[in-house]
């Protein structure tokens, strides 16, 4: 008789949050993914409930790849009870212990500021963990060739494949008992700028695949001339540009761009300034993995050479009291903490400044509110008008729109028994159901919130 082999979606379900699936098989239990929720209020207070199943019966946790979505509920989960092995790429634990403490410290930030300020409704505000919760579930982390299978218990293996978006993405193949589920994580782009494209899957019985960009194709533009527009109208106004960038490939992809800007004489000669100690620390480990994207050592010097890295908090105050052109690039890309919401609160309210976001923005974050066009903002309890030029640069996205995964899906071999949508809103998985049914043919659905799928 065949032990029972299963899959639950604890996350991203509805969202692109809060990426968590808890497999089971015998008597185990595996984690695919550990992601925080962010965005909708509603959703965020989902970090603070109960889980489905007792950390401390958690076998081992297998990531996708570092963005906090994904990967940044893992101190919560020790803090939990869980103290198993978490499995990743090289390059996801390179991220991930800049990630993973940086979010711990911001927390407490928030808190330590809510508290101070007094516009937090809990009495006291606290964070869901520390830097040094952070800093202990570190030593969890075992990283994993791709070229290699690894051997979990019970007779489970797990193979990993780049996915491109981000350094270490990569697709989670597991096999047990001849069976087989393969989770994509975050899918990059198939001409992404400074990514290698994602490498075919092998053949799967089972896949769970994301949508974010499920009901949209990107825009072809030229992102290099928009970007190139946007400094240029800014800087002919006397005013400094606030680029909202993720941490970890955004912020390093914006950079390289303008650094190509600046070469060729498209924008005005202007200080570019990188404040975020997350996405400065990013920005080290992209220069030093060369293997895993497309840039040169070269390249990467050049970056280096056009940026001024803001690493104090003092730097950090000081830069908000610029008056004249320069561009600014801080975390986080949807504007929904860190220093960036400083920024925001001095450089918002003026017309000769602009705002540009560089990708998706999840429903629910200031990002989404500022690029659907909201006239005030709310940050740290204080609204602030909204009178500078905003703009959002869908082009940029690491992520592959609908054709460019259904394209990817076709180098697949086979056909999957089953095919499950996640990591999108509501419409956008939908949508992506549809294209991949009409498409291929496959058997395809969209789980809610804690549905359990027998495989």
């Amino acid at each position: 008789m065949q032990a029972p082999f299963q899959v639950q979606f604890i996350g991203a379900t509805g969202t692109v949050t809060g990426s968590k699936y808890l497999v089971k098989y015998d008597r185990y239990k595996l984690l695919i993914d550990c992601g925080l929720f962010q965005g909708i209020k509603n959703v965020r207070r989902r970090n603070w409930t109960e889980l489905p199943f007792h950390a401390d019966n958690v076998d081992a946790v297998l990531l996708t790849h570092a963005h906090i979505d994904h990967s940044g509920f893992l101190p919560a989960l020790m803090k939990r009870g869980f103290h198993g092995p978490i499995y990743c790429s090289e390059g996801t634990h390179a991220l991930c212990k800049v990630l993973l403490p940086d979010a711990g410290y911001l927390q407490e930030e928030d808190a330590k500021y809510a508290n101070k300020k007094r516009f937090s409704k809990h009495e006291p505000a606290e964070a869901l963990y520390t830097e040094d919760d952070a800093r202990k579930v570190l030593k969890q982390f075992r990283h994993i060739a791709t070229s290699d299978t690894l051997e979990l218990p019970g007779g489970m293996t797990a193979t990993f494949t780049p996915t491109g978006h981000i350094l270490g993405a990569c697709a989670i193949r597991l096999e047990y008992q001849g069976k087989s589920i393969t989770f994509t994580g975050d899918v990059g782009r198939s001409n992404d700028m400074i990514m290698y494209p994602p490498k075919p899957l092998a053949a799967t019985d089972y896949l769970v695949v994301e949508s974010t960009y499920g009901n949209r194709l990107h825009e072809e533009i030229d992102a290099e001339q928009a970007i190139a527009d946007v400094v240029n109208r800014t800087a002919a106004r006397g005013g400094i540009v606030l680029m909202p960038a993720f941490a970890v490939g955004r912020a390093q992809l914006v950079i390289h761009i303008l650094q190509k800007l600046l070469e060729q004489n498209r924008i005005p000669t202007m200080p570019v300034y990188l404040n975020s100690p997350m996405a400065i620390r990013a920005t080290e480990i992209f220069f030093s993995l060369h293997d895993e994207h497309k840039l040169s050592k070269e390249d990467c010097e050049k970056m280096d050479h056009i940026t001024h890295y803001v690493k104090t908090v003092e730097e950090s105050i000081e830069l908000n009291n610029r008056k004249y052109p320069g561009i600014i690039i801080s975390a986080s890309g949807m504007a929904s903490g860190g220093r960036v919401l400083h920024h925001l609160k001095t450089l918002v309210g003026d017309a000769r400044n602009s705002v540009l976001f560089l990708g998706y923005q999840a429903a629910g974050t200031r990002g989404d509110s500022l690029t659907n066009g909201a006239d005030h903002i709310k940050i740290h309890g204080q609204y602030f008008p909204v009178k500078a030029e905003v703009a959002n640069l869908q082009a940029l996205s690491s992520h592959g729109d609908y054709r460019e995964i259904s394209d990817w899906l076709k180098k697949m071999p086979g056909k999957p028994t089953k095919v499950f949508i996640t990591h999108g809103e509501s419409c956008a998985a939908d949508c992506m159901r549809l294209h991949l049914q009409d498409e291929f043919g496959w058997n395809v659905e969209v789980p809610e919130y804690l549905d359990i799928a027998l495989l």
